[in-house]
C-alpha cells in the first residue's frame, strides 16, 4: 500500500512557500504605499512653492504699482504747485510794475499840470485842473481794467493748467 499523506519536508517547504509570498505581498504593498505618499508630498511641496512664488510676484507687483503711483502723484502735485507759485509771483510783480508805472505817469502829469498853471494862471489853471484830473480818471481806470483782465485770465490758466495736470 501507498501512503497517501504527505511527508513533514513537503508540508514544511509549502509553508515556507506561502509565507515567502506573503512576505512579498507585504513588501510590494509596503513600497506602493511609500510610492503613492512620496508622489503626494511631492506634489503638495510643488503646488506649495508655486502658490508662494505666485503670492510674492504679485505682493512685489503691488507695491511697485503702488510707488510708481504715489511718486507720479508727488510729482505731479510738485509741479503743479510750482507753477500756481511761478504764475502767482509773475501776476504779483506785473500788478506791482503796473502800479509803479501809473503812480509815476500820474506824478508826471501832475508835475506838468501844475507847472503849466502856474506860468498860465486864470481861469486856464481851473480848465487844465479838470483835464488832468479826467485824465488821471480815465488812466486809473484803464490800468486798473487791465489789471483785473490780466488777473482773471492769469486766474483762468492757471486753473486749467491744473485741472489738466490733475486729470492727466
Amino acid at each position: 500500500m501507498y501512503d497517501q499523506r504527505e511527508s513533514p519536508l513537503t508540508l514544511n517547504a509549502k509553508a515556507k512557500d506561502s509565507v515567502v509570498a506573503v512576505v512579498v505581498v507585504v513588501v510590494v504593498v509596503i513600497v506602493v504605499v511609500v510610492v503613492v505618499v512620496v508622489a503626494v508630498v511631492v506634489v503638495v511641496v510643488v503646488v506649495v512653492v508655486v502658490v508662494v512664488v505666485v503670492v510674492v510676484v504679485v505682493v512685489v507687483l503691488v507695491v511697485v504699482v503702488v510707488v510708481v503711483v504715489v511718486v507720479v502723484v508727488v510729482v505731479a502735485v510738485v509741479v503743479v504747485v510750482v507753477v500756481v507759485v511761478v504764475v502767482v509771483v509773475v501776476v504779483v510783480v506785473v500788478v506791482v510794475v503796473v502800479v509803479v508805472v501809473v503812480v509815476v505817469v500820474v506824478v508826471v502829469v501832475v508835475v506838468v499840470v501844475v507847472v503849466v498853471v502856474v506860468v498860465v494862471g486864470g481861469v486856464v489853471v481851473v480848465v487844465e485842473v479838470v483835464v488832468v484830473v479826467e485824465v488821471v480818471v480815465v488812466v486809473v481806470v484803464v490800468v486798473v481794467v487791465v489789471v483785473v483782465v490780466v488777473v482773471v485770465v492769469v486766474v483762468v490758466v492757471v486753473v486749467v493748467v491744473v485741472v489738466v495736470v490733475v486729470i492727466v
